[in-house]
């Protein structure tokens, strides 16, 4: 299953085989055909990103910086309007060399010793969606708007200041100190 979406993903390859010590650049166009890859539904629509990737080879692992650049397209929560929202991520993490594939560590991924490339286009794809925001309120709102979103928002209730000691709590915090 892994390497026939990996397959499908085959342009978004960092090659770095044959590749200097130092610092190397690369730069991916994401529009729609890289999210239609994903066969995910997407909250955005017409997506223009550039995905600039910095790597700094290194003679044991390789270092990476993954910069998404760009605006998509979202739906006004409130008015239905399609607005453009600008997108800007940054991403740095460190890749070694191991037996098996494994990115349970966000910051060091193993790949397999015999790779020769690594595929940033999971990071990427992470990079925009954590971008995209939970409320998607158009700029173009209107001042009227946006106050009837305030009046009909979960307004934050106050924390009681005064919490009840539990005794058994007393017990631990003296023996804290």
């Amino acid at each position: 299953m892994r390497t026939h979406f990996m397959d499908r993903l085959r342009n978004y390859e960092v090659s770095f085989s044959g590749l200097k010590e130092g610092k190397h650049n690369f730069q991916f166009e994401i529009g729609t055909s890289f999210f239609e890859l994903f066969e995910i539904e997407q909250e955005f629509s017409n997506p223009k990103i550039i995905a600039n990737v910095l790597l700094d080879k290194h003679s044991t692992f390789l270092e990476f910086w993954v910069e998404t650049k760009g605006t998509v397209d979202l739906v006004c929560d409130i008015s239905n309007e399609i607005f453009e929202y600008p997108i800007q991520h940054e991403t740095k993490f460190l890749v070694k060399f191991g037996e098996e594939y494994d990115d349970s560590n966000e910051e060091v991924i193993t790949i397999p010793q015999h790779d020769h490339s690594f595929n940033i286009s999971q990071i990427v794809f992470e990079n925009v969606v954590l971008s995209i925001p939970m409320k998607k309120i158009s700029p173009n709102l209107s001042e009227e708007d946006l106050a009837i979103l305030e009046k009909f928002s979960p307004q934050e209730i106050e924390e009681e200041k005064e919490e009840e000691s539990d005794p058994r709590w007393d017990a631990l915090k003296k023996l804290k100190n």
